[in-house]
């Protein structure tokens, strides 16, 4: 096993060009007409391109905002410094924001960075399982003492979105459905908080306030209903938890929830 690991590790250096292929041409059987160097050149250009094919495939509105040379040349820099690990190629990808953020030809774009992690979000949403919703009733049913040691659990594709820049609407400027064809977004137009979620095999977008998305981010990472509830009052005293909660509630967004030491409304109950 040992033998094949190692027989791995040269051809993926190969390919990377993290090594100068010696180790890997080595280990090539002679093929005419094909010498060791160009059989794996074939190989290292299947592996660019299928790989560069499934970043565009993830980040259409990020290669349309660049351009097809440029994202193809940011994808060659970014398979090298994060290779594909997954056999799954839907597991591809995820590094690429914040790799923007380092990537020094993308600099004059500030907001690519927050675009490409909201198509992220939207992927990796949509191939999350949809579980059964928590009812309003089913929550009534946990004894008032328990409340506040709530844990809620989000549905699994829920992913929120920070960003400084209108990310949303440069997202919907780009679809192809988009009636007015691109149409010119000023970024001056200011920031956004997004909950993006996954609901009957249609992305979800949901504008939240910055206490609220605070408040489900706090929920999300595991925080109890009181400490959450705690940090968002501290945030904005005037933050409506009670209708906040409802409103999430009758959207489905909640699936279940839990003490530290006990499920007390297990999902789909």
């Amino acid at each position: 096993m040992r033998a094949l690991a190692d027989a791995q590790a040269d051809l993926l250096d190969a390919l990377l060009g993290r090594s100068d292929g010696a180790a890997a041409r080595a280990r090539l059987r002679p093929t005419a007409p094909l010498s060791a160097q160009q059989r794996l050149q074939i190989y290292r250009n299947n592996l660019f391109e299928s790989l560069s094919n499934a970043l565009a495939a993830v980040y259409p509105v990020v290669a349309s905002l660049v351009g097809s040379a440029f994202f193809r040349h940011a994808a060659r820099v970014y398979i090298k410094a994060h290779p594909s690990r997954s056999s799954d190629l839907h597991d591809f990808g995820g590094e690429l924001p914040e790799f923007l953020r380092a990537y020094g030809p993308a600099a004059g774009l500030p907001y690519l960075p927050d675009v490409a992690a909201l198509e992220w979000a939207c992927h990796r949403a949509y191939h999350e399982a949809e579980l059964a919703a928590l009812t309003l009733d089913r929550l009534a049913q946990v004894p008032a003492a328990d409340q506040p040691e709530l844990r809620l659990r989000l549905q699994p594709s829920a992913r929120f979105i920070a960003s400084h820049y209108p990310v949303l609407k440069i997202w919907q400027a780009h679809q192809p459905h988009s009636a007015d064809g691109e149409p010119t977004v000023s970024l001056d137009e200011g920031g956004v908080n997004l909950l993006v979620v996954q609901h009957r095999q249609e992305i979800e977008f949901r504008l939240l306030g910055s206490t609220e998305s605070r408040w489900l981010c706090a929920l999300a990472g595991g925080s109890s209903l009181a400490a959450a509830t705690d940090d968002a009052l501290a945030d904005d005293p005037a933050f409506d938890i009670a209708a906040t909660l409802a409103r999430h509630l009758g959207r489905g967004l909640f699936t279940g929830v839990s003490l530290a030491t006990a499920v007390i409304i297990p999902v789909g109950a």
